[in-house]
């Protein structure tokens, strides 16, 4: 007789429940011009079509990732875009990374962002999608990039929405789903807290000091995308407030994981981590140049890559020069991802230029020792997964909070890119790749942050599928996306105890005063009249 193990029932119905679904049709929302960003969602959407799921993808960039079952409607950036997102990104380039000269700079960045998304939803395609009555979709998955103004586009296919955001659950983004502001001790995106750790009081005075500096920031920027939602959808009486949009959300996937990453917060039903989604569980082949490359790095490899974001151009040349002398230097290999291969920092034969890499499947070769980059979400979590210290040269966003943690982690350590030379670039690669504490701690993390009841592939096919079922499973929205302020603060309670107090005051004083006159009234002595 053949026994089955509680553990076995368990997978065999989860392989069951996997293997039977009806094909969806669903529209993805990938608009933001951020190549790292449009990775996360479109691994996402990979998995979906594979599960034979049909994906109509609107994007503003070639699609980094294809499938089959994927219908792409571009539209690409104008010319005058393109050069104004080219001269943000350097201006971001130059900061410092501080709280305030980022607050400072990016508006302009943010700004062309939202024209480059905006286009894409006037495109005489995209207007068809809703327009044309013989289109039908079943699910709208949006790509989150402080483009609120875009689910109005579920709302003309009047279809339920799942939020893709390629971090964790930032305390900005917790109204949408009704997450509770947990500043005492869950620090925010900019305050490098060691995983399990208490914060301190500088800690949470800064935590809550960026809390409000970004509420104000982001309510500026919310009153820009209501006048943006408006000049799209304003003539349509039937669309719903700018306001109540976030009432349509079903729920949000997060590429995170708390339980490894940290920090433990407290998050409602809707909030789904799927933290690693654009890994693969198995690699692929490399090129066979990078393959033959090394292969052969009999002394270990190390792999540069400031994200998709930061061109050559972009760094000062002093700085680019600096990288090359102690580079080419070193007994190590070294892939250097370089967008102008005509223009390369210098000719060494221990280094290989190439302007597009398949990141994930280097960082799994068993050669590279050392991972330096710009301490993007989606960079430090492939390094994190694959057990590979780093060096993190962050800029702007959330890449100078991501280097704090993992230096606070003893996953490698962190270079300001202002201050970057050939001394301190030399003296911390040497550093990491000789105290083996750095590899040792990064693998005991990646044992760790594998270790999960489902894959974060899993994870999405069966909450996206539950959304499908559900029609849309508005019993997963916590009760705070349908209050006001005022309701959610208990504010009107207060009111009125503060003024049922005023008045029981005011008629005690009142009482108060009456008595005090007949007492004294009465003492008083009577004049007998003659």
């Amino acid at each position: 007789m053949i026994r089955f193990s509680g553990n076995w029932v368990l997978v065999l119905g989860l392989l069951v429940f996997l293997g039977s679904a009806e094909s969806a049709n669903i529209l993805g929302i990938f608009t933001v011009p951020q190549p790292s960003h449009v990775i996360v969602h479109m691994s996402l959407a990979k998995v979906l079509a594979e599960r034979g799921h049909n994906l109509t993808i609107i994007t503003s960039i070639e699609p980094p990732i294809k499938h089959k079952n994927f219908n792409i409607i571009r539209v690409p950036h104008s010319k005058d875009e393109e050069r104004d997102l080219n001269e943000a990104l350097v201006n971001m380039a130059k900061i410092d990374g501080g709280v305030l000269s980022q607050l400072l700079n990016m508006p302009k960045f943010f700004d062309v962002n939202s024209r480059i998304m905006t286009s894409a939803l006037r495109d005489p395609r995209v207007v068809d999608l809703y327009e044309n009555k013989d289109n039908h979709f079943d699910l709208v998955i949006a790509g989150y990039f402080m483009n609120n103004f875009q689910l109005g586009l579920a709302q003309k296919l009047k279809v339920p929405v799942i939020i893709s955001f390629s971090q964790q659950p930032v305390e900005f983004m917790a109204n949408m789903v009704g997450n509770p502001r947990s500043l005492s001790h869950v620090p925010g995106i900019l305050t490098a807290v060691e995983k399990g750790q208490v914060m301190s009081f500088s800690q949470r005075f800064h935590t809550q000091t960026i809390s409000w500096l970004q509420r104000i920031w982001l309510a500026q920027y919310d009153w820009n995308n209501s006048k943006i939602y408006r000049s799209l959808y304003g003539d349509d009486p039937s669309m719903t407030a700018y306001e109540d949009l976030s009432k349509n959300i079903s729920l949000m996937f997060f590429n995170s994981h708390a339980l490894s990453e940290g920090p433990i917060r407290p998050n409602v039903p809707a909030v789904v981590e799927i933290g690693g989604i654009q890994i693969k569980n198995k690699p692929d082949l490399l090129p066979l140049n990078m393959a033959e490359f090394l292969g052969n790095a009999t002394k270990g490899a190390i792999l540069l890559s400031l994200g998709s974001n930061l061109k050559g151009s972009h760094l000062t040349p002093e700085m680019v020069q600096s990288m090359f002398k102690v580079l080419s230097n070193l007994p190590q290999r070294v892939i250097w991802k370089w967008d102008d291969l005509k223009n390369t920092p210098g000719t060494s034969d221990n280094i290989l230029y190439s302007k597009w890499l398949p990141q994930d499947d280097i960082l799994a070769h068993p050669n590279i020792k050392l991972f330096i980059t710009h301490a993007g979400k989606g960079g430090t979590s492939e390094s994190q997964y694959h057990g590979k210290p780093m060096l993190a040269i962050p800029f702007f966003g959330d890449q100078p909070g991501n280097a704090g943690v993992l230096v606070k982690s003893g996953y490698g350590l962190s270079l300001s890119s202002l201050d970057l030379n050939e001394e301190n670039f030399r003296s911390s690669i040497v550093r990491i790749l000789e105290d083996p504490s750095f590899t040792n701690n990064v693998k005991a993390f990646s044992d760790l942050y594998r270790d999960r009841p489902l894959t974060a592939q899993e994870t999405v096919i069966y909450w996206t599928e539950y959304v499908l079922r559900h029609r849309g499973a508005p019993h997963l929205q916590s009760p705070v996306v349908h209050m006001s302020f005022i309701a959610y603060h208990n504010i009107d309670i207060y009111i009125i105890l503060i003024l049922i107090l005023s008045i029981v005051v005011v008629l005690t004083k009142f009482v108060f005063k009456l008595c005090i006159r007949k007492i004294s009234n009465a003492k008083k002595p009577k004049i007998k009249r003659k």
